[in-house]
């Protein structure tokens, strides 16, 4: 399993609001779409928030400021993205990227893949209420 992440930045002229809207709302279902095409097997948004306690932790750490969000999405294999040559592929593709130009400044966004390392889970999510339990 191999996994891409996006960390977003959103154009100058859009407030957060706007550019998270825009992401949950237009380009995500865009994302569904061509998922199976790509070869996407999950698709995450993180959407920053938490203002007071972002700057705590970016102040204690001397850190940049936050990204506007945070994008994952999960592959198979680099062999299988490889593979993955169709002009379906190619179309899927240049379609995101359009898209993402409305809504993103993506020279100030960098993205990588990577491989997860699981090292502990500590709590789990009910999905009802969203809380975290042990």
């Amino acid at each position: 399993m191999i996994k891409l992440t996006f960390c977003l930045r959103r154009l100058p002229h859009l407030s957060r609001e706007e550019f998270q809207r825009y992401w949950r709302e237009q380009h995500a279902p865009l994302v569904a779409k061509h998922a199976e095409t790509l070869g996407i097997l999950r698709y995450v948004q993180c959407h920053t928030g938490h203002d007071a306690l972002n700057g705590a932790m970016q102040g204690s750490r001397g850190g940049p400021e936050a990204y506007d969000g945070v994008a994952e999405l999960w592959f198979e294999s680099e062999e299988a993205m490889a593979a993955n040559t169709s002009k379906a592929a190619a179309n899927a593709g240049a379609e995101l990227l359009e898209d993402e130009k409305k809504f993103i400044d993506l020279a100030n966004s960098p993205l990588c893949f990577g491989r997860e390392y699981e090292i502990c889970l500590l709590y789990t999510s009910d999905a009802a209420d969203d809380s975290l339990r042990v």
